[in-house]
């Protein structure tokens, strides 16, 4: 009765989780569509919407021009700020997974660092891959950002054998200083030509079309069903790699796996937003304080809250200081730091306890 009991607890507890952060996104989609320099209520939101999926008519309270903000202008900001927002939350999920510490996430491992270096290349040598064409820009942050990780890991590995997270985590930092510096340092020497570079680079889905969002989404839909898939492996690897590997888990494939699906995300979430910090890292970290660390809900929660995290984040960077455009990065890093320093805080009293 009492196992019965307990089971029953962990489905309310799953749903409420669940319903809490589809709720949130909701509202945080909604609410990013109605504030702007013209506000639009939430019910002309909803009729336009109603219009465009089933072809209603639109009320009298709807003026036409309100239907061409929505779905011209808004609305594809807010997606692709959504579709940013979970893929690096869920890539920040699986890498503290995999590396078993909450201070990993793409920005501080060097990954973001990584795909911009390339997607600054892309941009300015025009590079153009022969067969991919405008698949271009995020293949190369992808693949930039994936050798960022491996790099990362090998050196790690070359300096301590055994491969200590902080050791990974400092080698990350020092990675994505390493790379913030040859960015600088080619815009420094190429002068005007890279200057529009400098606001990509801080992080914004502004004047980004549905374009972009047709450009990110194979990349996010790859991503994210690869690493949806192995809530159970990394909740064996979160016992260490030895026991996962008594526990049946094909260890170094399903880590390659892993690795490759969170540069995916990563890479083309640079690739179309530029480089947005501590999204990994606060978003996982929260969602399992709050529900807990099983990665067969932790990777799903972190997806949808990361989604409307991002939106509000995006929000408040355009409407703070109206009618300027703060860099979303600035937003999410001014929030992300402090949690950082105090995830260091605590694992340090932690350990000394």
């Amino acid at each position: 009765m009492r196992n019965i009991s307990i089971q029953r607890s962990s489905r309310i507890n799953r749903t409420i989780a669940y319903l809490f952060v589809t709720t949130f996104f909701v509202l945080s989609l909604l609410v990013g569509v109605s504030i702007g320099t013209l506000h639009i209520p939430i019910s002309s939101i909803l009729d336009v919407f109603s219009h465009a999926l089933f072809q209603t008519e639109l009320s009298e309270k709807t003026e036409p021009m309100m239907m061409n903000i929505v779905l011209d202008i808004r609305l594809p900001r807010v997606l692709l700020a959504g579709l940013v927002g979970a893929s690096l939350a869920l890539a920040g999920a699986a890498f503290q997974g995999l590396l078993q510490n909450p201070l990993a996430d793409p920005y501080t491992l060097g990954i973001s660092s990584g795909a911009s270096l390339g997607a600054v290349f892309v941009l300015f040598f025009g590079i153009r891959l022969p067969i991919f064409g405008f698949m271009t820009l995020p293949l190369i942050s992808i693949l930039t950002g994936f050798l960022t990780i491996l790099s990362v890991i090998i050196f790690s590995r070359f300096v301590e054998r055994s491969m200590k997270m902080e050791t990974i985590i400092l080698t990350g930092i020092i990675m994505s200083s390493f790379l913030g510096s040859i960015i600088s340092l080619m815009i420094a020497l190429t002068g005007e030509e890279l200057r529009q570079i400098i606001n990509w680079l801080l992080g914004s889905v502004s004047m980004r079309g549905w374009e972009y969002i047709s450009l990110f989404l194979p990349f996010f839909i790859v991503g994210t069903l690869m690493l949806l898939l192995q809530g159970n492996e990394l909740n064996a690897l979160s016992f260490g790699e030895e026991k996962a590997h008594y526990l049946g888990v094909d260890v170094r494939r399903k880590k390659l796996s892993i690795l490759i699906a969170a540069s995916i995300l990563t890479g083309a979430a640079v690739a179309v937003s530029g480089t947005i910090g501590f999204v990994g890292l606060v978003i996982p970290h929260l969602n399992r304080l709050i529900w807990g660390p099983d990665h067969r809900d932790l990777l799903p929660l972190s997806l949808i809250f990361g989604a409307g995290f991002l939106i509000l984040a995006d929000l408040v960077a355009r409407t703070i200081i109206s009618p300027t455009e703060l860099p979303i990065g600035v937003i999410t890093a001014l929030i992300g730091a402090p949690i950082f320093a105090f995830i260091l805080v605590r694992q340090r009293i932690e350990r000394r306890g």
